[in-house]
């Protein structure tokens, strides 16, 4: 009896502990996405410290804000930072402009824990020319400075995969094709992922009777969608191993997938409310340590995004945020 005591007593401890490093796990995959389109944000000091208050660990940036990178300086927060799509015909035309952003917006920073230079963000169109060159001339002046363990990557937009589709069925669109081979590469050979949005509330909202919103909201009872061996009960895992379908078949089967965006609208659209986004977030916080069918394991994931934002348009576009620009929470959540 008492050898079995014994062997209780250390399966729940063994149990508590994989408990435990789940959630420690999940809560270090998951960052919040710090968009700044709005008059009435909070000093960055106040948005570093709400970050830290909440045991958010990773923060993106999507274009080098001065004052947000000098009051993350210093704290551990991980930073991917963006080079936005307005600089980018620049680094690729010039490998001395690309110097100099990165001097300008990385070396300036030394206490800032930068993971990653996000060049371009969902670049499409004739831009998308600029991107491999942009990323190597920024690549190249990262190592010149000694700081070659920042990675260099790029962020593509979900409408890449031209629409919903079981995933051993994705591909990117043709279009996307062209540009998408040569990024993958890049990516590949510099062992740096590839960022991508994946957003199941466009998917569920552009056709609401395509599928019961349980499916995207994390909360379907079983298996929606059967494809070959893998068994898919949420949209997220769906999307993502799209991708991974998708970026095999061009050339980027080495290549490992980062969420650049998720999130839920609390207002302005369909199925758009508090208690929606509640779920949506709160189940993708708790869901991303387990990774996918297809890619079991952890999936760095963004949050979007910290702040509703008012300069953005209109309707859905303005209700993304965890927290007012007053940094009350627009609903309750937990990172931990």
């Amino acid at each position: 009896m008492a050898s079995q005591g014994v062997a209780s007593m250390f399966a729940s401890m063994t149990l508590l502990f994989g408990v435990f490093a789940s959630v420690l796990q999940s809560a270090e995959s998951i960052g919040v996405s710090y968009g700044m389109s709005g008059d009435n944000l909070p000093a960055a000091s106040a948005v570093i410290s709400l970050y830290k208050s909440n045991g958010i660990s990773d923060m993106r940036m999507y274009y080098p804000d001065q004052a947000a990178l000098q009051a993350v300086g210093g704290t551990g927060i991980r930073v991917v930072v963006g080079a936005p799509n307005d600089v980018l015909s620049n680094l690729a035309a010039s490998p001395v402009a690309a110097a100099s952003w990165v001097r300008n917006n990385i070396e300036a920073y030394p206490t800032v824990s930068f993971k990653c230079v996000c060049v371009g963000n969902e670049v499409d169109g004739s831009a998308t020319q600029n991107l491999v060159p942009a990323m190597e001339n920024v690549r190249a002046a990262l190592d010149a400075a000694g700081l070659d363990n920042i990675r260099v990557t790029t962020s593509v937009s979900q409408a890449i995969l031209g629409g919903y589709k079981p995933p051993s069925e994705a591909d990117f669109t043709s279009d996307a094709q062209g540009f998408m081979g040569p990024v993958l590469d890049f990516l590949e050979r510099t062992g740096a992922p590839l960022m991508a949005s994946v957003y199941p509330y466009f998917t569920y909202a552009t056709n609401p009777s395509a599928m019961d919103v349980s499916y995207a909201l994390f909360t379907a009872p079983g298996t929606v969608v059967q494809d070959g061996d893998y068994g898919y009960q949420n949209l997220f895992d769906a999307t993502v191993d799209s991708f991974y379908v998708a970026m095999g078949k061009n050339g980027g089967s080495g290549v490992p997938l980062v969420v650049a965006e998720s999130g839920w609208p609390s207002a302005g659209g369909v199925a758009a409310s508090p208690e929606n986004a509640a779920i949506y977030n709160q189940n993708l916080i708790n869901h991303v340590a387990r990774g996918t069918p297809r890619h079991p394991g952890t999936i760095e994931t963004y949050l979007f995004s910290i702040f509703n934002e008012n300069l953005k348009e209109s309707g859905v576009e303005q209700n993304w945020g965890l927290f007012y620009p007053n940094m009350k929470r627009v609903y309750p959540i937990s990172f931990n």
